[in-house]
Protein backbone atom coordinates (compact mmCIF):
# COMPACT_ATOMS: atom_id res chain seq x y z
CA UNK A 1 0.00 0.00 0.00
CA UNK A 2 2.73 2.43 0.49
CA UNK A 3 4.85 1.65 -2.20
CA UNK A 4 1.25 2.31 -4.57
CA UNK A 5 1.07 5.65 -2.82
CA UNK A 6 4.89 6.73 -3.11
CA UNK A 7 5.21 5.90 -6.85
CA UNK A 8 1.46 7.96 -7.63
CA UNK A 9 3.66 10.57 -5.82
CA UNK A 10 6.43 10.27 -7.65
CA UNK A 11 4.42 10.27 -11.07
CA UNK A 12 2.27 13.20 -9.93
CA UNK A 13 5.60 15.69 -9.24
CA UNK A 14 6.38 14.59 -12.67
CA UNK A 15 3.66 15.41 -14.35
CA UNK A 16 3.44 19.10 -12.60
CA UNK A 17 6.87 19.45 -13.78
CA UNK A 18 5.80 18.64 -17.52
CA UNK A 19 2.74 21.00 -17.23
CA UNK A 20 5.21 23.90 -15.42
CA UNK A 21 7.71 23.86 -18.55
CA UNK A 22 4.63 23.77 -20.89
CA UNK A 23 3.22 26.92 -19.86
CA UNK A 24 5.11 28.49 -18.36
CA UNK A 25 6.91 30.21 -21.59
CA UNK A 26 3.58 31.15 -22.81
CA UNK A 27 3.16 32.94 -19.37
CA UNK A 28 6.33 34.80 -19.97
CA UNK A 29 5.19 35.63 -23.34
CA UNK A 30 1.41 37.36 -22.04
CA UNK A 31 3.27 38.95 -19.33
CA UNK A 32 5.67 41.09 -21.85
CA UNK A 33 3.01 42.17 -23.88
CA UNK A 34 1.66 43.28 -21.26
CA UNK A 35 4.22 45.03 -20.00
CA UNK A 36 5.04 46.35 -23.60
CA UNK A 37 1.56 47.43 -24.03
CA UNK A 38 1.48 49.22 -20.48
CA UNK A 39 4.26 51.14 -21.53
CA UNK A 40 2.33 51.98 -24.81
CA UNK A 41 -0.09 53.84 -23.22
CA UNK A 42 1.97 55.78 -20.58
CA UNK A 43 4.38 57.47 -23.50
CA UNK A 44 0.82 58.11 -25.14
CA UNK A 45 -0.66 59.38 -21.91
CA UNK A 46 3.04 61.55 -21.04
CA UNK A 47 2.90 63.06 -24.89
CA UNK A 48 -0.42 64.37 -24.06
CA UNK A 49 0.61 65.78 -20.76
CA UNK A 50 3.90 67.68 -21.98
CA UNK A 51 1.76 69.05 -24.70
CA UNK A 52 -1.18 70.62 -23.21
CA UNK A 53 1.70 71.47 -20.57
CA UNK A 54 3.36 73.71 -23.11
CA UNK A 55 0.57 75.13 -24.56
CA UNK A 56 -1.20 76.24 -22.15
CA UNK A 57 2.57 77.61 -20.88
CA UNK A 58 2.74 79.61 -24.91
CA UNK A 59 -0.13 81.65 -23.78
CA UNK A 60 0.19 82.39 -20.27
CA UNK A 61 2.71 85.54 -21.28
CA UNK A 62 1.19 88.81 -19.99
CA UNK A 63 -1.55 87.55 -18.13
CA UNK A 64 0.56 86.11 -15.11
CA UNK A 65 2.98 88.97 -13.17
CA UNK A 66 5.99 87.60 -14.57
CA UNK A 67 5.88 87.95 -17.55
CA UNK A 68 5.46 91.24 -20.49
CA UNK A 69 4.85 89.18 -23.43
CA UNK A 70 4.02 85.63 -24.09
CA UNK A 71 7.10 83.02 -23.98
CA UNK A 72 9.34 82.19 -26.89
CA UNK A 73 9.20 79.19 -29.23
CA UNK A 74 12.57 77.86 -27.73
CA UNK A 75 16.34 78.90 -28.58
CA UNK A 76 17.97 79.95 -31.43
CA UNK A 77 19.03 77.83 -33.86
CA UNK A 78 22.48 75.44 -32.52
CA UNK A 79 21.71 76.58 -28.68
CA UNK A 80 20.39 73.30 -26.87
CA UNK A 81 16.95 73.67 -25.54
CA UNK A 82 17.61 71.94 -22.26
CA UNK A 83 19.59 74.29 -21.00
CA UNK A 84 17.34 77.38 -21.47
CA UNK A 85 14.40 77.59 -19.45
CA UNK A 86 11.45 80.02 -20.11
CA UNK A 87 10.84 78.67 -23.80
CA UNK A 88 7.61 76.72 -24.24
CA UNK A 89 10.08 73.61 -26.00
CA UNK A 90 11.91 74.07 -22.73
CA UNK A 91 8.43 73.28 -20.88
CA UNK A 92 7.80 70.27 -23.36
CA UNK A 93 10.87 68.52 -23.23
CA UNK A 94 10.83 68.59 -19.03
CA UNK A 95 7.48 67.22 -18.98
CA UNK A 96 8.84 64.38 -21.35
CA UNK A 97 11.62 63.80 -19.36
CA UNK A 98 9.00 62.66 -16.62
CA UNK A 99 8.26 59.04 -18.10
CA UNK A 100 9.15 58.92 -21.42
CA UNK A 101 13.00 57.65 -22.09
CA UNK A 102 15.85 59.88 -23.85
CA UNK A 103 13.60 62.11 -25.52
CA UNK A 104 16.74 63.07 -27.52
CA UNK A 105 17.05 65.55 -31.02
CA UNK A 106 16.89 62.57 -33.15
CA UNK A 107 13.60 61.02 -31.71
CA UNK A 108 11.36 63.97 -30.82
CA UNK A 109 10.41 67.22 -32.56
CA UNK A 110 8.22 69.94 -30.88
CA UNK A 111 6.36 72.48 -33.06
CA UNK A 112 5.61 75.53 -31.54
CA UNK A 113 2.71 77.97 -33.39
CA UNK A 114 2.61 80.71 -31.27
CA UNK A 115 2.38 84.90 -32.45
CA UNK A 116 5.39 85.34 -30.92
CA UNK A 117 7.08 83.75 -33.24
CA UNK A 118 8.02 86.51 -35.81
CA UNK A 119 8.38 85.99 -40.09
CA UNK A 120 11.44 87.95 -40.85
CA UNK A 121 9.55 89.02 -44.11
CA UNK A 122 6.35 90.42 -42.77
CA UNK A 123 8.02 91.25 -39.24
CA UNK A 124 5.00 89.68 -37.69
CA UNK A 125 4.43 87.25 -35.62
CA UNK A 126 0.93 86.57 -37.54
CA UNK A 127 0.46 85.07 -41.26
CA UNK A 128 -2.47 86.41 -43.41
CA UNK A 129 -5.36 88.45 -42.20
CA UNK A 130 -8.86 88.29 -41.01
CA UNK A 131 -10.39 85.00 -40.81
CA UNK A 132 -6.88 83.58 -42.38
CA UNK A 133 -5.01 84.74 -40.00
CA UNK A 134 -2.53 82.10 -37.97
CA UNK A 135 -0.20 81.56 -35.51
CA UNK A 136 3.46 81.38 -37.12
CA UNK A 137 5.22 78.04 -36.65
CA UNK A 138 8.84 77.21 -35.29
CA UNK A 139 10.39 73.53 -35.12
CA UNK A 140 12.38 72.50 -32.14
CA UNK A 141 14.31 69.53 -30.85
CA UNK A 142 16.85 69.19 -27.81
CA UNK A 143 20.02 69.94 -29.13
CA UNK A 144 19.50 71.89 -32.31
CA UNK A 145 17.70 74.72 -31.44
CA UNK A 146 14.40 75.90 -32.86
CA UNK A 147 14.02 77.00 -36.80
CA UNK A 148 11.04 78.64 -38.51
CA UNK A 149 9.39 76.66 -41.17
CA UNK A 150 9.74 78.14 -44.87
CA UNK A 151 5.95 79.05 -45.14
CA UNK A 152 5.33 79.96 -40.97
CA UNK A 153 2.27 77.82 -41.66
CA UNK A 154 3.84 74.47 -39.70
CA UNK A 155 3.64 70.61 -40.71
CA UNK A 156 0.99 69.88 -39.77
CA UNK A 157 -0.32 73.12 -40.02
CA UNK A 158 -2.17 75.50 -37.63
CA UNK A 159 -5.61 76.13 -37.25
CA UNK A 160 -7.29 80.00 -37.79
CA UNK A 161 -8.96 80.64 -34.34
CA UNK A 162 -13.32 80.61 -34.44
CA UNK A 163 -13.07 84.59 -33.24
CA UNK A 164 -10.04 85.81 -35.19
CA UNK A 165 -8.14 88.61 -35.02
CA UNK A 166 -9.44 89.01 -31.71
CA UNK A 167 -7.97 86.03 -30.12
CA UNK A 168 -5.25 83.68 -32.10
CA UNK A 169 -5.03 80.15 -31.39
CA UNK A 170 -1.38 78.84 -30.37
CA UNK A 171 -0.83 75.12 -31.33
CA UNK A 172 1.85 72.80 -29.77
CA UNK A 173 2.57 69.34 -31.69
CA UNK A 174 5.14 66.72 -30.37
CA UNK A 175 6.27 64.15 -32.24
CA UNK A 176 8.09 61.43 -30.66
CA UNK A 177 9.56 58.09 -31.73
CA UNK A 178 10.06 55.01 -29.13
CA UNK A 179 11.06 51.18 -29.00
CA UNK A 180 9.06 48.92 -26.74
CA UNK A 181 10.95 48.04 -23.95
CA UNK A 182 11.15 44.71 -25.23
CA UNK A 183 11.95 44.10 -28.70
CA UNK A 184 10.16 41.48 -30.87
CA UNK A 185 6.97 40.70 -32.85
CA UNK A 186 6.08 37.97 -30.17
CA UNK A 187 6.06 40.48 -27.56
CA UNK A 188 4.49 43.26 -29.59
CA UNK A 189 1.61 41.30 -31.09
CA UNK A 190 -0.83 44.14 -29.58
CA UNK A 191 1.29 46.60 -31.61
CA UNK A 192 2.19 45.04 -33.99
CA UNK A 193 -1.92 44.66 -35.26
CA UNK A 194 -1.91 48.81 -35.16
CA UNK A 195 -1.76 50.71 -38.58
CA UNK A 196 2.16 50.94 -39.60
CA UNK A 197 1.77 54.90 -39.59
CA UNK A 198 2.11 54.29 -35.84
CA UNK A 199 3.68 51.03 -35.23
CA UNK A 200 5.90 49.19 -37.72
CA UNK A 201 9.32 47.75 -37.76
CA UNK A 202 9.53 47.43 -33.78
CA UNK A 203 9.28 51.57 -33.79
CA UNK A 204 6.24 53.65 -32.70
CA UNK A 205 5.63 56.95 -33.86
CA UNK A 206 3.14 59.15 -31.97
CA UNK A 207 1.97 62.64 -31.87
CA UNK A 208 0.01 65.05 -29.58
CA UNK A 209 -1.25 68.18 -30.21
CA UNK A 210 -2.58 70.45 -28.21
CA UNK A 211 -4.47 73.84 -29.22
CA UNK A 212 -5.34 77.00 -26.61
CA UNK A 213 -6.43 80.23 -27.61
CA UNK A 214 -4.77 83.94 -26.34
CA UNK A 215 -5.92 87.15 -26.89
CA UNK A 216 -4.92 88.96 -29.99
CA UNK A 217 -2.18 91.93 -30.51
Amino acid sequence: MNVHSSRWSRNSRGQSLVETAIMLPLLILLVLNVVNFGYFFLVMLNLTGAARSAALYSIEGSYTPYALQEAPAGTSTGTSILTTPGTVAYTAFQDLTGAVWNPTASTTKIQVCSQINTDNNTGSGLNTQGGNQLANCMVCDSSNGCSASNSFSGSPAPAADPEQPSFVLNQVDIKYQFSPLFPGKIFNVALEAMPSAMCSGGTCTFTRRARMRSMGP
